[in-house]
């Protein structure tokens, strides 16, 4: 058993309080199943998903320290459910705190800018993690295994990482940023099984969508072709980004490949709850674009 319930100063991002909002609801629902306390950064902003640097680091740099701050001023870890944040966030921390021993005169003008706006310093004293790896360093595979009611066996799950989530920040404590392996362990914990695949750890695509978008869908089929030829019956995301590109746009992805797919994607949280037995309506599973049925129907609910 845990020593103490696990407290978070929750970050949840845009994309899963507008398009992904079956994140948001399957990220509270996994948590209150856990006994894990959230505490939502409602004054929190856009962490800009890596395109403020564009125009300005110390934009970048000046908007993601006030997030962490919030964090700060409650003495909690922030925790987010979206690979993207994490990148962002994570790196700009982590770039800070080398700043305050390399270059205490950047962090001033971080600050100063932040007190212009009556926002609280950051101090570096806290982390950012990501709700996979809170959940595998903080709360344990073990603890989660001891919490399943309905074993997922049978079904067989493909990790997709997310970019940002492995390589965004030059260190990563949680695991091995080119074979991961985190994800794969918490599917055995709740009786999936997990699959293999060319894709699992490179781009989906998002980034290009915008500008090239025919090179952005090819991206996307060809993970999704990859995950289906190796026999998933469903992708697992840990991002909301690659949530969009692969399931979103797997109508669209479909047209540019010419090859129907099909293929399920859900969230991490969502696969998780429902082997800690939350019903599929609470998690906001019939809200995707590809339909879930096939896995619903696999784990005979």
């Amino acid at each position: 058993m845990l020593s103490q319930t696990l407290k978070y100063a929750y970050f949840p991002g845009c994309v899963a309080q507008g398009a992904c909002r079956e994140l948001s609801l399957s990220t509270k629902a996994l948590t209150k199943a856990l006994g894990i306390e959230l505490v939502e950064l409602k004054k929190a902003a856009c962490c800009g998903s890596g395109t403020f640097k564009e125009d300005s680091q110390l934009l970048e740099d000046t908007v993601n320290a006030r997030n962490i701050a919030l964090a700060e001023e409650l003495n909690l870890p922030l925790l987010t459910h979206c690979s993207t944040c994490q990148g962002v966030i994570g790196h700009v921390d982590e770039r800070l705190k080398e700043c305050q021993k390399t270059d205490p005169q950047y962090i001033d003008k971080v600050n100063g800018l932040l007190e212009k706006e009556s926002c609280s310093p950051y101090r570096g004293s806290t982390e950012v993690k990501h709700l996979l790896y809170a959940l595998v360093t903080d709360y344990g595979i073990e603890e989660i295994q001891k919490r399943v009611t309905r074993k997922l066996s049978g079904l067989k799950c493909a990790a997709f990482y997310g970019c940002y989530l492995l390589r965004a920040q030059k260190y990563m404590p949680y695991d091995d940023p080119f074979q991961p392996q985190a994800m794969e362990n918490v599917f055995r914990a709740i009786g999936a099984t997990p699959i293999y695949y060319r894709g699992r750890t490179q781009c989906c695509g998002w980034p290009l969508s915008s500008y090239a978008t025919s090179q952005s869908f090819k991206m996307a089929g060809m993970h999704i072709q990859d995950a289906l030829t190796s026999g998933a019956d469903c992708i697992v995301t840990p991002c909301p980004l690659c949530h969009l590109n692969l399931d979103s746009r797997q109508p669209e992805v479909e047209k540019v490949i010419g090859q129907k797919l099909g293929l399920p994607v859900l969230h991490l949280p969502q696969l998780i709850a429902l082997a800690l037995g939350v019903s599929p309506q609470e998690l906001g599973l019939e809200r995707h674009i590809v339909s879930t049925k096939p896995v619903l129907e696999k784990l005979s609910l």
